[in-house]
Formats: C-alpha cells, structure tokens, sequence
C-alpha cells in the first residue's frame, strides 16, 4: 500500500533510487548532496536494497564508476553537487557520447570560489550543453517523483540518454515535506527491469569510446539531438502513465499555473517556484491577470510547450537563478530563441537574475518585481530586456 511520510528532498530521492532498485551507486561525498547516499547506503547495509556501493576517492570516478556499470548492463545511480558536479564534466560527456542508461541526482550548490554552499543553479545549468536529460524539481515529492521518472525516461528505447534530475540544497535537501511513496509492486510492474541498448559482456567484439572519423562522430552528436528531440515524447507520456498509476501528474515538460486566462507570463525553474505562485495569487487579488509556466525539463528545451502559453501574451518575465557572464540568464536566452521559431514578432520578454549565490527571494519580493514590471508595460513603457535584482534585507 502506499504511504506517506515526512522526508527531506536529499531522502525523497534515495526512497526513489530504492524502488528504482538499480544494481550499482559510486558516488562521493559533497555538501549538501551527501544524505542522498548516506541513506542510501544504510538502505544497502540493512538488505532493503541489493546494490553494489562502490566508494571512490573523487566524483570523477564516482561517474566513471557508473558509466563502467552502465554498460555492462546494470542500472546505476549517482549524486553530486557543485564542485562535484564540475569535477564529473569529463565523465558527463562521455556518458551521453556512449548513449549509457543512468540517472544522477544535483542537488544544487552555488559554485566556488568564493567558498559558498547556498544554493543557486550555476551548477545544474552549467551542464546544459553534455547532452543529458535535464529536470528540475519544485518541492520533495516531486523529487521523488520525477527521480522514478527518469529511470523511465533514460531507458526508454526512443531516448537512451542519461538523466540529471535537480533540486536546490537544503531549500528542499535538507527541508522535510509529507511525501507520498507507492507501493514497491505497482513500481516493479511499471518500470520493470533495466532495457539494454547494447552491453559490454564479452560475448562480441565491441569499441567503447575509441578514435572515429570527424563523420562518424558528427553522425553520434546528430543521434543525441535526434533522441533529444524524441524525449519530448518520451517525457509526456512517462508523466501521463505516472499520473494514472500513482495520481500525480505535472503536465509534462512544463506545469502551468493560473495561465488559462493570463496576459502575463512568468518563466520560473526549481523551489523558488512555489514562492512565485503565491505572489501570482497576491496580484490576481488585486486584478492582474498573471501565470506562472514552470520548467520542469530544461533539456529537452520545451519552446513548443511555452509558445502556447506565451503566444498571446503582453508581456513575459523571465526569472533566472543563474547567469552565463557576458550574456544573460540561460532560461531567457534559450527561451527567447525558442520563441522566435514560432514567430519574428514577440512580446516583450524580460530577463530577471536574481536569487544568485542562495540570496533569498521571497513571495514578497517577486510580488513587488512583477507587479511594477506590469504596471509599466500597462502605461505603454519600455521595460527592458534585462535588470539583475539583488535582494536585500
């Protein structure tokens, strides 16, 4: 039977790698990732969950550990944050180059220097061009709920890419939230056991990771673009087939909030959402049509999702919790040239950093940001394409 139980976002996640019953975890210790696998080597010690936990000396090897494991047939899972996650960027590429099954779970740091553990999602988004699936968790059950997802997603056989599922430390990692945990039966009989695109047994010569020609390899990155593409697909239908066996459902690659009716349009990823969605209840209070679209998936980027709901917007704001120096945050840029596949004339889109280095935004704070922002665009002036809003107390 189901239950319920209050459970940090670091434990949400392990809970999920226990259904999910893969056969290896490698992983090292970092704030504020480390009770993910803390718990889930006390899952492994206790007999719960049979697992190989491997310890290694670096997150370097952590991820060539899980890669080694990966395509030898064995479903694995690793976590890291932060200079961890940096520390994994070589190994990150070559598990999507190779097409390896596997979930990791970020549970997101501000990167260094200076020495900073609060969270903010340099880490996450610095990871967007490797070519893995990328989601982004609100609060814990939705950790846990997309982290059974991706195990789904990553070895469906339209996809084969690895998956990177993302939640703020502490905000969620170390903060506790009823969670809902399905019966172990029903999520056997849903993700079953482990699909192999192919695996290294030694029953047949086969190259992992050698020298090709410019062609040969040019051929390998247009099948990542080409999977990334059908993981949209792929994404939608996991969510659906989740929401009918387990009753919850988050509208695929993006949720939408208050947005049927909404002339304007907030773009927001991770915890900080929830936030956003009671300053959106503030101004419609008061008489301003304002939604909030959510991603949930940042790879695949969904423009098609957002198009439709910012198509007839006045105006769309953009908060970003991280930035690319010299450019702008990493969801507008994306967004805007999303958007522009589907038109040459859009809206005003206006690009918010702020929250950056885990400076705390509260519901407050983007009530007033947005409310202003509405009020000039309503008395026919210019609001800019980009301002970073440094919160203080």
């Amino acid at each position: 039977m189901p239950m319920k139980i209050a459970l940090t976002g670091n434990y949400a996640v392990a809970y999920a790698v226990k259904l999910a019953k893969p056969q290896v975890i490698a992983a090292y210790p970092i704030t504020p990732q480390t009770p993910v696998v803390e718990k889930l080597s006390e899952f492994v010690e206790s007999g719960e969950l049979k697992a190989q936990m491997i310890r290694v000396e670096s997150e370097h090897s952590a991820l060539a550990a899980c890669l080694g494991a990966a395509l030898a047939g064995a479903r694995v899972f690793t976590a890291t944050s932060s200079q961890g996650l940096l520390y994994m960027h070589e190994i990150i590429h070559w598990a999507s180059r190779v097409r390896a099954p596997m979930v990791m779970a970020v549970v997101s740091r501000t990167i260094n220097a200076p020495w900073n553990i609060w969270p903010d999602h340099s880490d996450f988004l610095d990871q967007r061009d490797a070519g893995w699936v990328m989601a982004y968790a609100m609060d814990n059950q939705e950790a846990f709920d997309l982290t059974l997802q991706a195990f789904k997603i990553s070895e469906d056989p339209e996809v084969y890419l690895p998956v990177m599922v993302g939640l703020e430390g502490f905000v969620l990692g170390h903060t506790a939230m009823p969670v809902e945990i399905p019966d172990e039966k029903d999520v056997d009989a849903w993700l079953g056991e482990r699909r192999q695109p192919y695996v290294v047994d030694g029953s047949e010569p086969i190259g992992v990771g050698g020298l090709t020609w410019p062609e040969d390899t040019e051929d390998m990155f247009y099948g990542i673009q080409q999977a990334m593409e059908r993981a949209k697909s792929a994404i939608k239908r996991v969510d659906a087939e989740y929401g009918k066996l387990f009753g919850r459902s988050y509208g695929g690659l993006i949720q939408c909030y208050r947005c049927e009716d909404a002339k304007y349009i907030a773009v927001s990823m991770g915890a900080w959402s929830g936030e956003l969605m009671e300053s959106v209840n503030m101004l419609r209070d008061e008489g301003y049509p304002i939604g909030v679209a959510r991603i949930r998936f940042y790879r695949p980027f969904p423009h098609e999702d957002l198009w439709e709901v910012a198509r007839s917007a006045r105006a769309v704001f953009v908060f970003d919790r991280a930035i690319s120096f010299g450019s702008w945050g990493q969801i507008y840029a994306d967004l805007v040239a999303g958007l522009l596949l589907h038109t040459n004339k859009l809206p005003p889109v206006m690009d918010i950093v702020t929250g950056i280095a885990g400076v705390h935004v509260s519901a407050e704070d983007f009530y007033a940001m947005i409310k202003k922002l509405i009020e000039k665009v309503e008395s026919g002036h210019n609001i800019g394409y980009f301002e970073w809003v440094r919160v203080r107390r």
